[in-house]
């Protein structure tokens, strides 16, 4: 993708907005191309790096998972609804009659 200074071109970053379905202007093309150039660039100097004897790793600290193990637990989800509800009866919510009639 890259010439041999490894700059892209203006006709690249525009295939490459193609491809994203993004709509640049001329002014768009015209400010991104060293922009993008730039990144590509450095994403080449990285390549320079002598990282022998090194592991890969996604993060630079030694994390570890801090959560709890997931454990199932056995729940009435009936009896918590009903007891959180402010009025019930047989297992029902009790509601105030929708037209103001008492039955």
């Amino acid at each position: 993708m890259a010439n041999s200074d490894s700059s892209l071109t203006e006709e690249e970053v525009r295939r490459v907005a193609e491809l994203a379905m993004l709509d640049l202007t001329d002014a768009d093309i015209e400010t991104y191309t060293p922009q993008l150039s730039s990144v590509v660039d450095l994403v080449a100097k990285m390549d320079e790096f002598d990282l022998d004897g090194f592991e890969p790793t996604a993060h630079p600290h030694g994390l570890v998972n801090v959560y709890r193990d997931d454990e199932v637990e056995s729940v009435d989800v009936r009896a918590v609804v009903m007891d959180n509800a402010p009025d019930s009866e047989s297992n029902q919510f009790k509601v105030p009659p929708a037209l103001g009639e008492e039955l």
